[in-house]
């Protein structure tokens, strides 16, 4: 694999990077309904360290609008409670001192809207760190030295093409996001 190549793969890498990465946080972007993705990032102090939710406890997903949280260790059930309540996810946890409950409440219209625009703020973003990965594959290739122009210009193109599809992915995924946010 020459210079060239090395060179457009290190950008395609990056804006696959970028997509994988809008895709974590569409994640988190709740729709409406249940997810284990809602609360996957809560930390727990358990024995004095910081722990992630999924290590302490099985997340479990009855319903469409119930999260049911089985701590492995019921003494660590007052730590989960207390670090759902910090996580300032807006959930009350209801703890019957087996396991804790979080009813989802269903979204309203201005939440809705509030979550679309949320989604593609972060689809802009991902659009911008593309491009960006496209400029830096670009100043790259003109770094070269011993490589005729007309390569040069032929790996751009390539380039250009990867933009253009990872942005026609980024506005993909922003649509189907904001379909599944909107549909009551």
């Amino acid at each position: 694999m020459g210079d060239l190549e090395m060179i457009t793969e290190m950008v395609k890498q990056e804006m696959d990077a970028a997509i994988k990465h809008l895709d974590h946080a569409f994640q988190k972007i709740r729709a409406g309904r249940a997810s284990t993705t809602m609360v996957q990032d809560v930390m727990v102090e358990y024995y004095g360290a910081p722990t992630p939710l999924s290590q302490v406890a099985n997340v479990m997903i009855p319903d469409a609008m119930t999260i049911s949280i089985q701590p492995w260790d019921k003494t660590a059930i007052g730590a989960i409670e207390k670090a759902i309540v910090n996580s300032n996810l807006g959930f009350a946890p209801m703890n019957n001192g087996e396991n804790i409950t979080l009813n989802v409440p269903p979204l309203t219209e201005e939440r809705r809207i509030q979550l679309a625009k949320n989604a593609k703020g972060e689809s802009d973003a991902t659009k911008i760190t593309i491009r960006n990965a496209r400029q830096e594959g670009m100043k790259d290739l003109r770094k070269l030295d011993g490589v005729s122009e007309d390569l040069v210009k032929d790996e751009e193109s390539k380039i250009q093409v990867l933009t253009d599809k990872f942005v026609k992915i980024c506005d993909d995924h922003l649509k189907t996001k904001e379909a599944e946010i909107m549909k009551v």
